[in-house]
């Protein structure tokens, strides 16, 4: 099987550059499922991208770290989203600097200044350009590949985009998943599960989910791992492999780490928000939107944002 690849998007006053275009044309050449990765403090920046042709999702990984370049800081924030495979940057200082960061994060290698692909095959200029070097590519590596060296790919696509939002400011991410939600969903025919896991601390706190799903006229689930740990929870609660596939419009995960066997009985909803505060929980990889944050700080806000929106 072709190695999935993750192109980081190249910005540049503010706004997406031609360069990554170029980018995703290098990723295909080296895997297939092209993802973007897209490091933003405001997730707009990343609309563009899913018109790019030759790419299946696009990620906005928004946090205010990158209103400002720090390359460990961005390398970190990257990682944490950034699906595995091979990462595909520009080869700007910046993005060299990048590349190498989260090289040694993953333990992989990293292959700079790239400026020919056939097959495994990558071609590099060392020496000023006076040589060229051929080097083999076997399994994932961080790649940089030289501007205006690929023919960019054509803005045709259409892409599905994926927002975690690992800023801190709750209050902005729950409008923003709300309204995000309300665009994809008919909200007013809207069936929706919220489900607790064990991040929700005690079986006493699903008072709280409790309380959004009367309000909202929504079901209460909770993962095996919720239903394990807690007699309280009974097991005609649990979501997962082992118990009830739902399909539901709006699926809200509530410190759910996300392992397969709970992604099995829900990952075919068709709008998934996740919240938890561990930034590499897994369930960020399935949500449509995700929101770093505990429950205590994000279940009054969602509260409050989705009752608005429903009536």
């Amino acid at each position: 099987k072709m190695s999935d690849t993750i192109v980081i998007a190249e910005l540049s006053k503010g706004k997406i550059s031609q360069i990554t275009n170029e980018l995703v044309t290098a990723a295909n050449q080296l895997g297939s499922s092209c993802t973007i990765v897209v490091p933003c403090a405001d997730s707009s920046v990343a609309n563009d991208a899913t018109n790019i042709s030759g790419v299946v999702k696009v990620i906005a990984a928004k946090s205010d770290v990158f209103s400002n370049y720090d390359a460990a800081a961005w390398a970190e924030a990257i990682d944490a989203v950034a699906p595995s495979g091979i990462i595909v940057t520009s080869a700007s200082a910046q993005s060299k600097d990048l590349a190498a960061r989260i090289a040694a994060r993953r333990s992989i290698s990293v292959i700079q200044d790239v400026i020919s692909i056939d097959g495994t095959t990558l071609s590099t200029p060392i020496y000023s350009g006076k040589v060229i070097q051929n080097m083999s590519l076997n399994g994932d590596a961080v790649i940089s590949i030289r501007a205006n060296v690929f023919t960019p790919s054509e803005n045709s696509g259409s892409s599905d985009m994926q927002v975690i939002d690992t800023s801190g400011n709750v209050s902005t991410a729950v409008k923003e998943m709300v309204q995000r939600a309300s665009e994809r969903l008919d909200v007013s025919e809207a069936n929706i599960i919220i489900s607790g896991g064990r991040g929700m601390g005690t079986p006493a706190n699903f008072t709280h989910l409790e309380e959004i799903a009367d309000k909202l006229g929504a079901a209460v689930g909770a993962s095996r791992a919720a239903v394990d740990t807690w007699s309280e929870i009974p097991h005609s609660m649990q979501v997962g492999q082992t118990g009830k596939t739902v399909n539901p419009n709006l699926y809200i995960a509530v410190g759910i780490s996300g392992a397969i066997q709970h992604l099995a009985g829900m990952r075919s909803s068709k709008y998934i928000v996740a919240i938890n505060k561990d930034a590499d929980a897994p369930i960020f990889q399935h949500a449509d939107y995700g929101i770093v944050a505990t429950w205590e700080e994000a279940l009054p806000v969602l509260s409050s944002s989705l009752s608005g929106l429903l009536n």
